[in-house]
C-alpha cells in the first residue's frame, strides 16, 4: 500500500513517492525510501513488497552494469526497464512471485521516458503513471494538471500534489513525500 508518481517532462523526468511502510492495518515504519537512483541517469519507484522490489534492483543494477561493461556503451531506459520487468516476470514464471509495481523512469539519448511494469514482465511507456493504493486518487490530479510542456520544476510540484491528495484519502500513503528529478544529458556529456 503507497502511492507512487512517474512524470516525463520536457526536460527530463520526475518521480514522486510517500513514506509510508504498512504491514495489513499497522503503519510499520514512516521513514520509507520508495524510489531508488540505479545511476545519474535512471530511478525507479517501488509500490508493493518492499524486499521484492530491492532484491530486483540490486540484481538489475549488477546486471546493467555487466551489460555495459559488454557492450562498451549504456543501455537505453527501455531496455534497462525491460531488463527489470524480466526479473519480475522470472519470479511469476517460477511459482514465486515478487509482489511489486515499478515506475521506471529515466533519460537517455533518445530523451526522457516513464514506464510501469510489474510483476508480469509487462512494460508500458507513459507521459504521466502511478501506481499503488493511492494511484486512482493521483490520476485524478495528474490527469488534471499535466501537459506535454511542463518542465521538472513544474513536475516536481504536481508529483506532490497528486502524492499529497492520495494521502488524504488512502490509508496506505502517508508521512511525508519524497520526489527525485532526473534532467536531461547535455548532448555534450552523452555517453
Amino acid at each position: 500500500m503507497t502511492t507512487i508518481v512517474g512524470i516525463k517532462t520536457r526536460d527530463g523526468v520526475v518521480l514522486g513517492s510517500d513514506k509510508r511502510a504498512s504491514k495489513g492495518f499497522f503503519i510499520g515504519s514512516k521513514i520509507v525510501q520508495k524510489i531508488a537512483k540505479i545511476d545519474e541517469t535512471l530511478a525507479v519507484a517501488i509500490a508493493g513488497q518492499l524486499s521484492d522490489a530491492e532484491y530486483i534492483i540490486k540484481v538489475a543494477k549488477a546486471e546493467r552494469r555487466l551489460m555495459e561493461l559488454r557492450r562498451g556503451f549504456s543501455l537505453t531506459v527501455k531496455e534497462s526497464t525491460r531488463l527489470i520487468a524480466n526479473l519480475a516476470y522470472s519470479g511469476l514464471r517460477n511459482y514465486q512471485p515478487y509482489y511489486v509495481e515499478l515506475i521506471v523512469a529515466g533519460v537517455d539519448q533518445h530523451g526522457p521516458h516513464v514506464y510501469a511494469a510489474d510483476m508480469s514482465g509487462a512494460i508500458t511507456e507513459e507521459d504521466f503513471a502511478s501506481s499503488g493504493s493511492g494511484s486512482p486518487i493521483a490520476y485524478g490530479v495528474l490527469e488534471s494538471l499535466y501537459n506535454k510542456e511542463i518542465k521538472n520544476e513544474q513536475a516536481k510540484e504536481i508529483a506532490s500534489r497528486a502524492v499529497s491528495a492520495a494521502m488524504e484519502r488512502d490509508p496506505g500513503s502517508g508521512n511525508g513525500i519524497d520526489v527525485l528529478a532526473i534532467p536531461m544529458i547535455p548532448k555534450e556529456i552523452e555517453v
